[in-house]
């Protein structure tokens, strides 16, 4: 069947109003609201974001309050939701910004919305190449209705996240089904065409939980990079070839400039990031000569486990945290 405009805007913008998703953020003319909607939800799914968002605005009402917050406030808000360093303000989240909070004539094309057009229109371009990607923005702008782009992009996301999904997409419940090209050709789960990645690589890494006096010794991370500002049990890759405690050993003489003696094994800590995997080895340890000092973290600090939890920290030295306050 051939698509027109009128005909697939007007099916799923009809499909919208009786199914839409409801988000927090939506209703609202606020472009603050939205504008923190699409930056944590380039981190993570929309599931898990919905609670981020509460607890942000009603922490962060606008954004002068935002503005005039510390730092440490602003990173234990947003602890657990991924990256510190954010991708930033490219063409999608501009369009998404644009068309829900202002009403303008902006296409957007995230993921969800790239599998729709992809499956719809079958396109056989890899959907990440530059040939491909001009594609589906040229798909993305034709099919646009004037006027209603910010519930049209939104018709999009949803239905990519809830019918045209990545696998086993329900295509009987499908609004578009009429028009989609890689359903007629039965195709559909080969849709969108994806480039063959490399594999990601996995790091092993050790921590050392570093103990005197009934204190821990924890590091602030630089405010640039990953994690960027949050704290962590110092530590770093072990190189090929290298036992763990030397490893460990190494990490510590390079970071703070002493010597330490590597005890007992406090766990073993998986995650993984989106270019990389981390396998982390936590070590119980005690100074053996010298006292610490931020040769790499912008600041050290000793603590008392039950400080731990008031301090923004990353994935895995959260867990680590957890276990040594339940067993200091």
């Amino acid at each position: 069947m051939t698509v027109t405009k009128p005909a697939l805007a007007e099916r799923l913008l009809n499909w919208y109003a009786a199914a839409a998703r409801a988000l927090p953020w939506r209703g609202s003319p606020d472009p603050y609201a939205v504008w923190v909607s699409e930056i944590m939800l380039q981190q993570t799914r929309v599931e898990a974001v919905i609670p981020y968002f509460t607890r942000w605005m009603e922490r962060f009402p606008t954004l002068a309050v935002l503005s005039a917050a510390s730092e440490q406030d602003v990173l234990a808000a947003w602890e657990g939701l991924g990256y510190r360093s954010l991708p930033g303000v490219g063409a999608y989240t501009a369009a998404a910004i644009a068309s829900i909070a202002f009403g303008q004539d902006e296409a957007a094309l995230d993921g969800n919305i790239r599998r729709v057009l992809a499956r719809v229109f079958n396109v056989t371009l890899p959907a990440r190449s530059t040939k491909g990607e001009a594609r589906l923005w040229e798909l993305a702008r034709k099919h646009l209705p004037a006027g209603r782009a910010g519930d049209y992009n939104q018709a999009l996301m949803d239905l990519g996240a809830g019918i045209c999904k990545p696998q086993n997409p329900t295509c009987l419940l499908c609004p578009l089904a009429e028009f989609c090209e890689a359903l007629a050709l039965g195709v559909q789960e080969e849709r969108p065409v994806m480039e063959t990645r490399a594999p990601i690589p996995t790091w092993t890494v050790t921590a050392a939980i570093l103990q005197r006096d009934g204190l821990v010794l924890v590091a602030r991370r630089p405010s640039h990079g990953l994690l960027g500002g949050m704290w962590e049990f110092p530590g770093g890759k072990v190189e090929e070839g290298e036992e763990l405690p030397a490893g460990l050993q190494r990490e510590i003489r390079e970071e703070l400039g002493v010597e330490i003696r590597v005890g007992q094994p406090f766990g073993i800590y998986r995650h993984a990031y989106t270019h990389f995997k981390v396998v982390l080895h936590a070590f119980l340890c005690t100074l053996a000569d010298g006292e610490p000092d931020a040769r790499v973290a912008s600041e050290i600090r000793w603590v008392q486990p039950g400080e731990l939890a008031g301090l923004p920290m990353g994935k895995i030295d959260r867990q680590i945290a957890g276990k040594l306050a339940d067993n200091p």
